[in-house]
């Protein structure tokens, strides 16, 4: 019985094309700022995004890890949503490592943050208070099962914060679906914000990597920090090869991930009404209530035996997340075995 593993778009292989480009990669130390490959590659980022420069990472975490280390000192306070990556899934490193206080305010089911709640959130000038230095942002929103944020929303948000004084990161770990969804570049989506992170190890397939980008002073800082870090890979040629590819041939087959991801949720929709609303799905990602009156546990143990892989989402649901290497065949597969277990 094939495994149609569901659980992220992380599972992803490269490409053979990626596996030649790793082989036939010029190299250099790149911590030295002598691996070209690794250059060419924050050089595209950099123009992708709109920024001045941008910063090879070994991962999303230690891309957004050194956006709040290059932005604040420790005793600030960040606002972010309290579905973030940042504060549920990483370890608490912006306060463990950054020293700073980390302000949750109300996601909403699109993954934004109410302005009104953002400008209520923003520390006063008082004695007592930790400043608010950094405002994050998620697109798409993992938690909040793939939703994109638009870019007047992000506007939006840039404005208010630059009127107050505040700098605003995007943790575009998926930023390249969001684009293929919202039929934008990421330049429009990334305006207005001061520091950027995107993966390239998830839906471009690449098998490690991330890329902060941002203006040239602010890359030189969180450069050093990447080395504080331990993040300084030397001959990371080897894996950049890999984010060029990415780049050049992967984004505008993420909509064919998002096609599977519709298939899914209507199909499930249609399996048991109470899974899912099938109009919420915007890109890769699904985040449905189990089937048939069960627990995620219990649904997740099933759907194990019946050769299908999911991880638990937010709030007791199921999290499904449609990659490359998966085809519409599986997706087809894996609707069957589901509507099956109802019988079993």
């Amino acid at each position: 019985m094939k495994i149609i593993d569901l659980r992220s778009d992380t599972v992803t292989r490269p490409t053979p094309e990626m596996k030649k480009a790793m082989c036939d990669a010029p190299l250099g130390d790149d911590v030295f700022g002598e691996d070209p490959t690794v250059n060419r590659l924050e050089e595209m980022a950099a123009g992708k995004t709109g920024k001045e420069a941008a910063l090879f990472t070994p991962s999303g975490i230690m891309s957004n890890l050194l956006s709040v280390l290059s932005q604040t000192r420790p005793g600030d306070e960040i606002i972010l949503g309290s579905e973030a990556h940042i504060l549920w899934y990483e370890v608490g490193g912006a306060s463990a490592v950054g020293g700073v206080v980390m302000r949750a305010v109300p996601n909403q089911p699109d993954g934004t943050i109410h302005l009104a709640d953002i400008k209520d959130a923003i520390r006063g000038s008082n004695l007592h208070f930790p400043p608010t230095r950094l405002i994050c942002l998620e697109n798409t929103h993992n938690r909040c099962g793939g939703a994109v944020l638009s870019p007047s929303y992000t506007a939006g948000v840039a404005n208010l914060a630059r009127m107050r004084g505040i700098k605003v990161h995007l943790d575009g770990a998926r930023l390249f679906n969001a684009c293929v969804a919202l039929g934008v570049s990421a330049k429009e989506l990334c305006q207005g914000m001061d520091t950027v992170s995107f993966c390239l190890s998830k839906g471009l397939s690449a098998p490690a990597g991330s890329l902060l980008c941002s203006d040239q002073e602010t890359i030189n800082r969180a450069r050093k920090f990447r080395k504080m870090l331990g993040g300084g890979m030397r001959q990371a040629g080897v894996l950049a090869a890999c984010g060029i590819v990415a780049l050049e041939t992967m984004i505008e087959r993420l909509a064919l991930d998002h096609a599977m991801a519709k298939t899914l949720a209507e199909s499930l929709f249609d399996i048991d009404n109470h899974t899912l609303d099938k109009q919420i799905v915007q890109t890769n990602i699904v985040i449905f209530n189990p089937p048939f009156g069960l627990g995620a546990d219990e649904f997740l143990e099933q759907a194990k035996q019946a050769g299908l892989l999911f991880t638990k989402g937010s709030h007791g649901r199921v999290r499904a997340v449609c990659h490359h290497d998966l085809s519409e065949a599986d997706i087809q597969t894996a609707i069957k075995r589901i509507a099956a277990m109802k019988k079993a």
